[in-house]
């Protein structure tokens, strides 16, 4: 297996100024079942949070919705004061009303609010990078879009993003603000955003895919992903996820997890370097597998 450290995935500037390591840590999962409460193992969680700088990661997405709250607020715990270079990552504009249960609000006095409460949370005078983690739809978008820029002129932002847009909606965010990164699902079998990426790559923005480790069936025993894993000594996921970062250099795959293990596990996959001839197979049996499961 390769040596675990994020270094090995290169670099990205994102904003065009602030430089991390391509390889990042989704925070997420360090909240309880139906990402709803605490951690079930709190001490498992917050050994693995101060474990992600030791791995050469400086990438931390989080959300104010995580928990809610308990995200930001175990990171601050583990991390502060944050180690030099250290880009948390938040995102405000979705509420909470049980286990698994998601609605966004965009009304600009409440994303107001949410930049407000993750500086508190968080303890930071400035977030570096605040994405609006959905569009409301029952707002104007052009509100929610003005009252980011406003937070950024203002000085409580450095770097704004979006998440699960289409390339209309980036470009009509780009009008108020300089779009730095897009959130969006993306995987080896879930091509969905493949416009999306496209337009970040021609356009200097930082892609951020959630759920980055998913492969479905290529992932069973004796497939393609089962097979390329054992001749590089590595597990279907790692595979995965190297393929995802060689798909394009703005790529900042952030797999998330509340175990040590896993993410020491997550984070070898930056020294997995693909052959372009397995690369090219992979994305073709990936590609088939998404528009097979449009045709369902």
């Amino acid at each position: 297996m390769a040596e675990a450290n994020a270094k090995a995935s290169g670099t990205f500037k994102i904003g065009g100024d602030l430089e991390v390591n391509r390889l990042g840590f989704g925070a997420m999962r360090i909240t309880g079942k139906g990402i709803w409460g605490p951690p079930e193992d709190s001490a498992e969680a917050r050994r693995t949070v101060k474990r992600v700088p030791e791995l050469g990661i400086n990438l931390i997405d989080t959300a104010d919705s995580y928990g809610p709250f308990d995200s930001e607020d175990i990171l601050a715990e583990a991390l502060v004061p944050y180690p030099k270079g250290m880009l948390i990552a938040t995102k405000g504009g979705l509420t909470r009303h049980g286990p698994d249960i998601w609605r966004p609000v965009g009304r600009p006095e409440y994303l107001r609010q949410c930049v407000l409460t993750s500086l508190r949370r968080l303890k930071q005078e400035r977030i570096d990078l605040w994405q609006l983690h959905r569009i409301d739809p029952k707002v104007p978008r052009d509100e929610q879009f003005g009252v980011m820029a406003e937070l950024q002129r203002e000085g409580l932002i450095r770097h704004l993003g979006l998440s699960e847009v289409n390339v209309e909606e980036i470009q009509a965010a780009g009008r108020f603000f300089k779009v730095a990164t897009v959130q969006n699902l993306y995987n080896l079998v879930n091509r969905q955003s493949e416009a999306v990426l496209d337009h970040c790559a021609a356009n200097g923005i930082g892609f951020i895919p959630w759920f980055p480790l998913a492969a479905g069936s290529l992932s069973a025993p004796g497939g393609i992903l089962d097979t390329m894993a054992k001749k590089l000594s590595a597990t279907p996921s790692q595979v995965a996820l190297a393929w995802v970062l060689q798909r394009s250099p703005v790529m900042l795959p952030i797999p998330g997890t509340g175990k040590v293990r896993h993410l020491e596990e997550n984070t070898a996959a930056a020294g997995i370097k693909l052959s372009d001839e397995d690369f090219r197979a992979l994305d073709a049996q990936g590609r088939e597998a998404w528009k097979k499961s449009q045709q369902k």
